[in-house]
This record gives C-alpha cells, sequence and structure tokens, in this order.
C-alpha cells in the first residue's frame, strides 16, 4: 500500500482559513497550501471555503469547514516543545491572544478551541530523572502553575 504519510483533518465552523493562516503564522517552515471551495448545491454556501491545506513546523493539515456539529475539545492536543522560558512566553501569548485560554499545567486553549501543551523540553528531561524525589518535586510545581516557569521548575526540582 503506498501512502503519503498522515494529515491532521481540523474541523471548524467557518473559521478554517483564519485558522491556517493563524497556525502558519506561529510556527516555522509553514505555509498555505491548496484552498477549496463548496459547489453549487452543498450544505454550504457555493463559494464558501470547504478546506484549506498547509504546513505547521513540517507537519501536514487540512483545516476543513465542515459546520457547527463537532468542536475540539481536550482529548486531543498539540505538545509544543519549547527549548527556553522566551519560547514558552512567545507560544503561550500567540495561542492566548484574541479569545484564549489558559489552562493548568501548561495547558492552553486557542482562539479556535484547539487544545495545547506549551512544554519545556526540560522538564520532559526532569520528569525522567532516575532520582523519583527530584520528579516528584518538578510535578508538584508543575501542577501549581498555568503557563510553566522554567526556573520556578529548576528551583522545584533542586530542593530549593
Amino acid at each position: 500500500m503506498d501512502t503519503d504519510g498522515f494529515t491532521t483533518c481540523l474541523w471548524f465552523d467557518g473559521r478554517a482559513e483564519e485558522a491556517a493562516r493563524f497556525y502558519v503564522s506561529l510556527f516555522e517552515n509553514s505555509g498555505l497550501g491548496a484552498v477549496t471551495y463548496y459547489p453549487e448545491g452543498a450544505h454550504q454556501p457555493a463559494g464558501n471555503v470547504l478546506t484549506v491545506d498547509f504546513t505547521a513546523n513540517g507537519q501536514k493539515f487540512v483545516a476543513l469547514n465542515g459546520g457547527p456539529m463537532f468542536t475540539f475539545n481536550e482529548a486531543v492536543s498539540f505538545q509544543i516543545t519549547c527549548h527556553d522560558q522566551k519560547e514558552v512566553d512567545h507560544y503561550w501569548a500567540a495561542l492566548t491572544e484574541d479569545g484564549g485560554e489558559e489552562g493548568p499545567c501548561g495547558w492552553v486553549k486557542d482562539r479556535f478551541g484547539l487544545s495545547w501543551q506549551v512544554v519545556p523540553a526540560r522538564l520532559e528531561e526532569m520528569f525522567r530523572d532516575p532520582d523519583a524525589a527530584k520528579a516528584a518535586r518538578a510535578n508538584r510545581a508543575m501542577m501549581s502553575m498555568r503557563k510553566l516557569d522554567i526556573a520556578a521548575l529548576e528551583k522545584a526540582y533542586a530542593g530549593e
């Protein structure tokens, strides 16, 4: 069987093009692709955007204007691994602007309702530490935060 990999399809209610443009603006290695439109006789007015192909951070997506029947929930999220606090702050600010919502433990919903985890790579290293006490302290600190603070996580991890 010959496949062209996986493409994640994201369902929107009339905001597919806006969402695709936002995600493309947020990440490097991104770009817009083909746009298709509803034809005459479809369940949406002819000429409305049906799909937008886009790449975000090298990953293929299609944004679909399917209507109000389905919405995003936290059962599916995208994780952004950040190398430093500047990256954490950048993605947190961008994803929460214009109606996005802060969540606990580094989670955020963007203005379209899609859930993201903005996670420092260093936290993942802390969690993998064979010293269970250090990992537990980092976990407790993370659980008390909304946007993750690497310096505070480091202090908790070190037992300070």
